[in-house]
């Protein structure tokens, strides 16, 4: 698979591989394998932006040098790093160039390439057929990486980054680009700005597209799990337990959106406040037992849909004490998440994003507020 930072996988001089390219070419498929790309990318790449074998087997057949190899390899490396496709094609076209005139290469014959489509243009005054074909806009089983996920415009360029490794399920790139992001940004923005918009792009175009990117969604969403989890500083043995209690973060019954929760919990831990992640869909009796043992300064419940956001259990939980009399205390209730939109949380705190919901439970742990009953 396709490594952003550097030729790890790229075979030596002596290897069967490069052999076959040296003498007679890589096929499109043996090209695809090695780069972690389909062949219907390689196919649209060639009829866009132009990145084609200099040579076809037969006139046909598609036949790729160690050069033109090279030349995916930057295209690769340019849109993991989140240039645009025609910027990054035009990038690696003339890197390509500039290495065959370092190495002063004959001239192609006029018929093949850029260079041949530019004479029949300039001789019969229409445009090439390859030309015409390259810049037809292509179908959807031959659109390049994250053509047509639905980023915004103003999005941070290391979304694209992201989105396009993902597409590719190029799990090495999409690691170093999520650890990249948090190292620049902080785990706050990196979540805000990088993780949520690429999950949510995604996300839209699965549900748009069937099924055809369940498999993109399911391995980003496992590696942000596993930056959020590599990125939480854990306690260390024997830590004392604080009067305050632990922050206890659960996804409602039935849901099972918890990679929310994982981000918050990651981001309490830096700010050095203890908490319980019970994790997706927990149920209700198990969540109050929870509850009851652990006293805890604050419960957050996520709920991603409507349909899972319970208000009676919310109430159930902030009414929820414990201690001895005179001195019995009970949690502050944060929900979060789009299925409590609309509901009636009188009492509850509801922080519209991250960095918010630290703010409150940052506060609400320090100054050992009990939380409000309705």
């Amino acid at each position: 698979m396709y490594e952003p930072t550097g030729g790890r996988n790229r075979p030596d001089d002596t290897s069967p591989e490069a052999v076959e390219a040296a003498d007679t070419g890589l096929t499109t498929g043996a090209v695809a394998r090695r780069l972690g790309v389909s062949p219907t990318t390689l196919r649209s790449w060639d009829r866009r932006y132009g990145l084609g074998p200099a040579v076809r087997a037969d006139g046909r057949h598609r036949r790729w040098t160690t050069r033109d190899v090279a030349m995916l390899e930057a295209m690769c490396r340019l849109t993991s790093a989140g240039v645009p496709p025609a910027e990054a094609a035009r990038a690696a076209r003339q890197g390509a160039a500039e290495e065959r005139a370092v190495n002063a290469e004959a001239p192609k014959a006029p018929k093949e390439g850029v260079a041949g489509e530019k004479a029949v243009e300039e001789t019969s005054g229409s445009p090439s057929p390859d030309r015409t074909a390259r810049e037809r806009p292509p179908a959807d089983d031959d659109r390049p990486p994250t053509a047509g996920l639905p980023l915004p415009g103003d999005v941070r360029k290391e979304c694209r980054g992201l989105a396009r490794a993902a597409v590719r399920l190029d799990a090495p790139a999409v690691d170093s680009r999520l650890t990249s992001a948090v190292e620049r940004y902080g785990l706050t923005v990196a979540w805000q700005d990088v993780m949520v918009p690429t999950l949510h792009a995604v996300g839209r175009r699965w549900e748009s597209s069937g099924d055809r990117y369940v498999e993109v969604e399911h391995l980003l969403s496992w590696h942000i799990s596993t930056t959020l989890r590599r990125v939480t500083p854990s306690l260390r043995p024997g830590t004392p337990e604080t009067a305050a209690g632990p922050v206890v973060l659960a996804c409602v019954p039935g849901e099972q959106h918890s990679l929310p929760l994982e981000a918050l919990n990651a981001g309490l831990a830096e700010h050095g406040l203890p908490t319980r992640m019970l994790g997706a869909a927990v149920p209700a009796e198990a969540l109050t037992a929870a509850v009851r043992r652990l006293g805890p300064s604050a419960v957050v419940l996520w709920a991603q849909a409507r349909s899972t956001a319970s208000i009676p259990l919310a109430r159930h939980l902030a009414a929820t004490h414990w201690g001895v009399k005179g001195a019995r205390r009970h949690p502050t209730v944060v929900l979060g998440g789009p299925g409590w939109a609309g509901r009636s949380a009188q009492g509850m705190f509801r922080p519209p994003s991250l960095h918010d919901a630290l703010a409150v439970l940052a506060a609400r742990y320090e100054n050992s507020v009990p939380g409000p009953v309705d």
